[in-house]
């Protein structure tokens, strides 16, 4: 338990992150990095997997901490979806023999590009929830 307020926009005493994450089908699995002087931490630099379920129990468990009540919490970030790149991947797959070898190449490498950026999306709102 943190016995002090801290800001993390101001203060380097404490300094979380999520570095790498990596997606095995319908989970992500986080790294959570943490940088800190605080004396209340047992080492001043750890990191930890995690997974968004383990986020949600998180925002769950501050809000319903009577000590926090008055306090603005942040939402608690939304399930990563990976459903519409991964369908698109599929209809891609399937529609492979009526394309050029150039256009599937193209197509394959957009919706690469958008599953990509939907990951990094995922990564950055757990990492600002944080």
């Amino acid at each position: 338990q943190i016995c002090k307020l801290v800001d993390l926009n101001n203060d380097a005493s404490l300094v979380i992150d999520i570095p790498d994450a990596l997606c095995e089908r319908d989970k992500v699995k986080f790294t959570v990095h943490t940088k800190t002087t605080l004396s209340s931490f047992q080492k001043p630099e750890f990191s930890v997997p995690r997974q968004h379920e383990e986020f949600i129990w998180l925002h769950d468990t501050i809000v319903e901490t009577e000590e926090y009540a008055g306090l603005i919490i942040p939402p608690a970030p939304p399930k990563p979806d990976f459903e519409g790149p991964r369908e698109k991947m599929h209809k891609l797959g399937e529609g492979e023999s009526s394309m050029t070898k150039e256009e599937y190449a193209k197509m394959k490498q957009e919706l690469e590009a958008e599953y990509l950026a939907v990951f990094k999306k995922t990564v950055q709102v757990h990492e600002v929830f944080l």
